[in-house]
């Protein structure tokens, strides 16, 4: 028999996700963090949104954090490759980290 360990995201007392990993289960958890703090402002504004509209939109929010953040700076969208290209270049020096590491070994 096999013993597993899972994480499980729990959110007013209803369970949201398993993960297999704490970090995981934590980035989660702090994704519904950011999007609950989205929703709650969108249900503050003037904008007459029901609250099913504000929590998806506060989820999708929530979910592009990147872009986000990316048009505060900037005032202007990623080019459509920029967040390919920016994940794929630290990938490559995480793996290649990892080269190192094993052969230093």
């Amino acid at each position: 028999m096999a013993v597993e360990t899972k994480f499980v995201v729990v959110r007013k007392g209803v369970e949201k996700m398993t993960f297999a990993s704490k970090k995981e289960a934590d980035a989660h958890d702090k994704l519904l963090d950011m999007a609950d703090a989205f929703t709650d402002w969108l249900l503050q504004s003037e904008m007459g949104m029901d609250e099913t509209q504000a929590e998806n939109l506060g989820l999708y929010l929530a979910e592009q954090k990147e872009t986000v953040q990316h048009i505060l700076r900037t005032s202007k969208l990623p080019e459509p490759n920029a967040a390919v290209v920016a994940d794929k270049t630290e990938s490559d020096a995480v793996d290649a980290k990892k080269i190192r590491a094993v052969k230093a070994a």
